[in-house]
């Protein structure tokens, strides 16, 4: 192979970029790329997202590249450009990197690209800032600078704490806890010009949850959601970088108003093997999100079995609430507790409670007591742990994260209050329970819903949503629900026939929702 400040003859700029991409990431541990969430984005994928841009007869194209790596995106974007408009005369390349050990290789992927256009008699400029891309944009406003016909990136990805300095920037956008690759979304959509576009590679972990909500609700009423491309594998998108992340592609425009009767793009493929034929599904912005809902949740079916499942939750008028039923999330924090926390029961002294944990919930059923280190199965009632107990009576465990090995999003188990003889129960923090405020859930109530919850059909539709390994709270909320008299009478039909398998469950659901042999169910 060619060193990289070789370059190949008639090599194309986002090829030379990708080679000389690789050679950075052989010199640098994956821990060091990790920490500054830095993953480069292959060949292939920076085609397709090249792709998504439109047609445009702008003879001058204004591009910027917010977290740039080693030009890889922005090549394939000229490229792409070049091809689709031949009268293209200038490009202007503005690009954001605040790794110092990449500025050389980024500069000779700009003399590259320079020379390519030079070639074909564009003229080519580029500006290379190694600032903050969100400090140095916090206060971008149109009237202060020309804004970007198209912004093209893969940012960073990682968490970033509620006082950190790009937090609070950015905080009308933010909610809670966010991931600094939203942000970048955000300011993406108000430095584009009237018409501009931009497209992102992204986690999609955006499309719902309460850390997203101001995101979503500033992002999609800025700019029309146009293309959305989803990969169905975790693990092929970023394969080279060992990522594990539910990965999109989102292309979206600057219109001036948000239209709802727009139609937007859904493609689909597994990974990268299929990149190039991948299922494609048309649908009205409108159905893929309600801008008029209070969480606007991004729905991205895409199949007709997909979206026949959707259009079976949009028929139910039903909810958490409607029915007096609340969610919440374990009150025990296991770090916090530990002097309340025991490994085996104690008999006469001590009163001791039972302790939930996540490896105790299965699907239809608690496992306890299962003895794993460090996670004690008991903990102690006395009057300084009774704020983090909650009355014994019936529940349904949930849950809140899968991991990568759960076939399921969703695993629930029936909690009865004659499970045990104790005053209280103890659920730990991963664990949400699903209760009923003063009151009490009935047998077939806590049956049926758990049921629902562990289905296929539900399963189906919640990853229909949800691009995250966590079930939070407020989902759980506005998720729509049939008839509370439907669900006690699925949670009737289990209990006659005292069979709680999965498969027992999927039948029931499947009955009775006249879904046998009308949906490919996964």
């Amino acid at each position: 192979m060619a060193k990289a400040k070789e370059i190949i003859h008639m090599e194309s700029p986002s090829h030379f970029a990708d080679r000389i991409g690789l050679e950075y990431s052989k010199a640098n541990s994956q821990e060091s790329k990790k920490g500054k969430g830095q993953f480069f984005t292959p060949t292939k994928i920076a085609a397709l997202m090249a792709s998504l841009a439109d047609t445009t007869d702008l003879k001058s194209i204004r591009i910027l590249d917010p977290g740039c790596g080693t030009l890889v995106l922005s090549a394939a974007l000229i490229e792409e450009l070049v091809s689709k408009n031949k009268g293209v005369k200038t490009i202007e390349l503005t690009a954001y990197e605040t790794d110092e050990d990449l500025a050389p290789y980024i500069k000779k992927s700009a003399n590259h690209i320079k020379k390519w256009l030079a070639e074909k008699k564009i003229d080519f400029h580029f500006k290379l800032n190694e600032n903050d891309f969100i400090l140095k944009n916090a206060s971008w406003t149109k009237g202060k600078d020309v804004g970007f016909d198209f912004i093209i990136s893969n940012p960073p990805y990682f968490k970033l704490s509620k006082d950190d300095e790009r937090t609070l920037a950015a905080k009308s956008v933010v909610s809670g806890q966010t991931n600094i690759y939203s942000i970048f979304m955000a300011f993406a959509a108000k430095m584009l010009n009237q018409d501009g576009q931009l497209i992102f590679i992204t986690p999609r972990s955006f499309s719902s949850g309460s850390y997203f909500k101001a995101f979503r609700e500033y992002f999609f009423n800025t700019v029309q959601l146009d293309k959305i491309h989803l990969f169905v594998s975790r693990k092929d998108t970023f394969n080279r970088d060992s990522v594990l992340q539910e990965t999109v592609i989102l292309k979206a425009s600057n219109t001036g108003s948000i239209n709802p009767n727009e139609e937007v793009v859904i493609s689909s493929s597994h990974g990268l093997k299929d990149i190039e034929t991948p299922a494609i599904k048309l649908l009205l912005h409108k159905d893929v999100i309600d801008l008029k809902s209070q969480e606007k949740i991004l729905h991205l079916p895409t199949n007709d079995n997909e979206q026949s499942i959707v259009n079976i939750f949009k028929a139910w008028n039903g909810n958490l609430n409607a029915y007096n039923i609340q969610v919440s999330t374990g009150p025990v924090v296991s770090f916090r507790a530990t002097k309340f926390i025991q490994d085996h029961y104690q008999n006469g002294t001590v009163f001791l409670a039972p302790l939930f944990w996540l490896h105790n919930v299965n699907k239809m059923s608690l496992s306890w007591p299962v003895v794993k280190e460090g996670k004690g199965q008991y903990i102690r009632i006395q009057d300084e742990s009774k704020s983090i107990l909650i009355p014994n009576k019936n529940y349904i465990l949930l849950r809140r994260f899968s991991t990568k090995d759960d076939k399921s999003r969703l695993i629930a188990a029936p909690y009865f209050c004659n499970y045990i003889s104790a005053e209280y129960i103890g659920v730990e923090n991963k664990v949400n329970y699903i209760y009923r405020p003063k009151g009490h859930l009935n047998r077939n109530e806590v049956v049926g819903l758990c049921a629902l919850l562990n289905s296929e059909l539900f399963d189906n539709y919640f990853r229909i949503f949800n691009g995250n390994v966590n079930v939070s709270a407020t989902e759980l909320r506005e998720m729509p629900l049939p008839p509370l008299e439907t669900l006690k009478e699925i949670g009737d039909r289990l209990i006659l026939a005292n069979d709680y398998s999965v498969e027992n469950v999927n039948k029931i659901i499947n009955e009775t929702f006249e879904l046998s042999g009308a949906l490919n169910l996964i």
